[in-house]
């Protein structure tokens, strides 16, 4: 029986013609009951080993997708469509793509007209065209697909995601209903561990939704690697806080996700994460003004990952949040481990068969508790919400002893105490007597005169600080260590380095001054007075592009790297531009979410969000990072940049008063951009 992975080999090496390739294929994929997720991941790997032309790899690819229509055994990780009461009944499937039988079926369907299968190289509307395929889920596939509208408008993030209904979704007259209520449900959701949905829409009978565009893989890549044996504690807690927290917030606003799994989790590249496909979400909290759920129950269309799915899914109960605590916990499971906690057996079944997870090595005592209630059978016995299992479980762990750093910290303490006591200890049994003081000052004598000698002068900030504020067009900050000066940040052009460091020298104390500041053009002097008062030296936040010298070219993908402080924040990049307007990169009403958490690095536009368009010359991105929200709610994406600095210095004023100056912290990026050479 030949295998994709070996036809694809036989072609590689033998030179075969792409039609004897493809029949090849067909024949592989014909008697092959591997899932098509997995499937797509072998293209992938044979394509990274030595890759097939494009067209061949789209017509591989092609031809995996449609097999997805097949039937596949409890044990995939695909969502499947159960047959329930009320579900639409599904006709029998031909095992092979390639079978011409001539009974109708439901492949026959939907093929049928001009109801043809979406593929790379396809456009949408006029508008989105289809440059890659980025997975298959239970709805739909999912594309990176390049917004000409956007392209066209110099808009410099024209790349997004778009999911194309699934054949068997589009064979349902519910499916667009369902599609619509998705984009509804997920706009809600805006959360930064939930991928951001923008809207959905169709093209004659294929239907999309757009979302935004992330860079990384499936959590389920990385489980179902052959060489995974599952992460350490300290490794997969934060993968499991992500995705605790966007379950625990979709919860709190009335949605089951129903389908949670390790190919609905998402890992971006930036080590974010994401969760996906909200699609058969359904309210378990229905308010009075609430009439969709009375309308339409995506639910009804029976899909579900049976190895992830809940005894009480299985069996078509109404949808509970400790559902999804039940797939999270699965997950959760399989991260430590690198196994399923009841070896991929449906949960009724392993509950009739009285199936018990193993502790995981190396999982503390409260940890391995709560991930064993998850894992609970019966939901009234199951951890009763998600906020309860990630303070339980994400609790850290005990530890016997004191670490190196606590001791040599407690060693460091100890000595510093011991001296202390040893000076006070001195000082209280060495008090002199005024008559022992008299005693011990010897009688004067004639001498002659000692000359007063020169002190010189002492440096401090008091005295830099002033000098700083007078220079015009700048944002300068200084530092002072062993009476030397130090100053960093930027200053306009007119004004210039040399200049500074002439007026730097002015001060009495200062001898050589340590000058490291970045010239800007002198438009940029407005933007400079907003930043002033928040910089300093030690920079707590910082920006920078990739390339760090900062040169970039037409068709060049911007992209910036951040950090953040040592605080929970919410993160604002600005990019000012030369037709005197700002774009706000983040955030923006595709990227609401901006908060980070401590200590946080983060590389935004990898993925091509943001191109180098006209006009070109230099232009600044300034970072803001403020520990509360900068403005209640999103600004459009491009305005004035004198309406927005107006804005932005009032606001920051007020969240100084608040927490404190040095609570806002500030860094910028001047980037020079240039045409393309012709």
């Amino acid at each position: 029986m030949t295998s994709l992975a070996q036809a694809i080999r036989t072609f590689q090496n033998s030179g075969a013609s792409r039609d004897e390739f493809l029949i090849l294929v067909d024949g592989a994929l014909s008697v092959d009951d591997t899932s098509p997720g997995r499937l797509l991941e072998i293209l992938r790997e044979e394509q990274a080993r030595t890759p097939l032309p494009a067209d061949l790899y789209a017509a591989v690819h092609r031809r995996i997708e449609q097999a997805s229509l097949a039937s596949h055994g409890a044990n995939s990780d695909e969502t499947r469509l159960q047959t329930s009461p009320g579900a639409l009944h599904q006709p029998s499937i031909p095992s092979s793509p390639s079978s011409s039988s001539p009974s109708l079926s439901a492949r026959d369907f939907v093929m049928s007209g001009t109801d043809q299968m979406k593929e790379v190289g396809d456009t949408l509307n006029g508008r989105f065209v289809l440059e890659e395929c980025l997975g298959v889920g239970g709805m739909g596939t999912v594309y990176k697909a390049l917004d000409l509208r956007k392209l066209e408008a110099s808009d410099r993030r024209p790349y997004i995601a778009i999911k194309v209904l699934n054949l068997q979704f589009r064979g349902n007259p519910k499916s667009l209903i369902a599609l619509q209520r998705e984009a509804k449900k997920a706009q809600t959701l805006g959360h930064r561990n939930i991928v951001t949905v923008y809207d959905f829409d169709r093209d004659g009978p294929v239907v999309y939704l757009t979302m935004e565009y992330l860079s990384g893989k499936p959590l389920s890549r990385i489980l179902r690697a052959p060489e995974f044996k599952g992460m350490p504690y300290a490794e997969a807690l934060p993968i499991f806080k992500g995705m605790a927290n966007a379950l625990a917030y979709a919860h709190e606003r009335g949605f089951v996700h129903c389908d949670f799994k390790p190919a609905n989790v998402f890992l971006t590249d930036t080590a974010e994460v994401k969760v996906i496909d909200f699609g058969i979400a359904r309210v378990f909290q229905r308010p009075e003004e609430e009439t969709d759920a009375t309308i339409f129950d995506p639910g009804s269309l029976g899909a579900l990952t049976p190895a992830y799915a809940s005894p009480e899914m299985l069996e078509h109960r109404e949808p509970d949040p400790r559902d999804d605590i039940y797939a999270l916990g699965c997950t959760t499971y399989e991260l430590l481990t690198g196994r399923h906690p009841f070896d991929r057996v449906p949960a009724s079944q392993g509950r009739s068969s009285g199936l018990k997870p193993q502790r995981p090595d190396g999982l503390g005592t409260r940890q391995w508790r709560a991930l064993r209630s998850s894992l609970e059978f019966e939901r009234e016995a199951r951890m009763p919400t998600v906020t309860q299992f990630l303070q339980e479980f994400g609790e850290p762990q005990k530890r016997s002893g004191m670490s190196g750093a606590a001791v040599r910290a407690a060693i460091s303490a100890g000595v510093l105490a011991a001296v202390a006591a040893a000076g006070y200890f001195y000082a209280s049994t060495h008090r002199t007597t005024p008559q022992e003081k008299a005693a011990a000052i010897p009688e004067k004598t004639a001498a002659a005169p000692v000359p007063t000698p020169v002190v010189p002068a002492t440096l401090s900030l008091a005295t830099v600080t002033p000098v700083l504020a007078r220079v015009p067009c700048s944002a300068l900050a200084a530092s002072v260590q062993d009476q030397a000066l130090s100053v960093s940040g930027y200053v306009g052009r007119s004004y210039g380095t040399q200049k500074l460091r002439t007026t730097l020298s002015q001060i009495p104390g200062v001898t050589h001054p340590g000058v490291q500041v970045q010239e800007v053009d002198d438009d940029k002097c407005d933007m400079l007075k907003l930043i002033a008062p928040y910089l300093t030296t030690s920079r707590p936040a910082s920006i920078q592009t990739r390339n760090h010298d900062a040169q970039l070219t037409e068709g060049q993908p911007l992209v910036v790297q951040i950090t953040t402080p040592p605080y929970d924040s919410w993160v604002n990049i600005d990019y000012y531009q030369l037709d005197g307007s700002v774009v706000h990169m983040l955030p923006n009403a595709r990227s609401k979410d901006n908060q980070a958490p401590p200590n946080y690095a983060a590389t935004i536009g990898s993925a091509g969000d943001w191109i180098v368009a006209k006009p070109f010359g230099s232009e600044m991105i300034v970072l803001l990072v403020t520990p509360a929200a900068l403005f209640d709610t999103t600004r459009p994406e491009s305005e004035p940049r004198a309406d927005y600095l107006r804005a932005v210095e009032k606001r920051l004023a007020d969240i100084a008063n608040k927490f404190g100056r040095d609570k806002i912290a500030v860094d910028l990026v001047q980037i020079d951009t240039h045409p393309r050479k012709q």
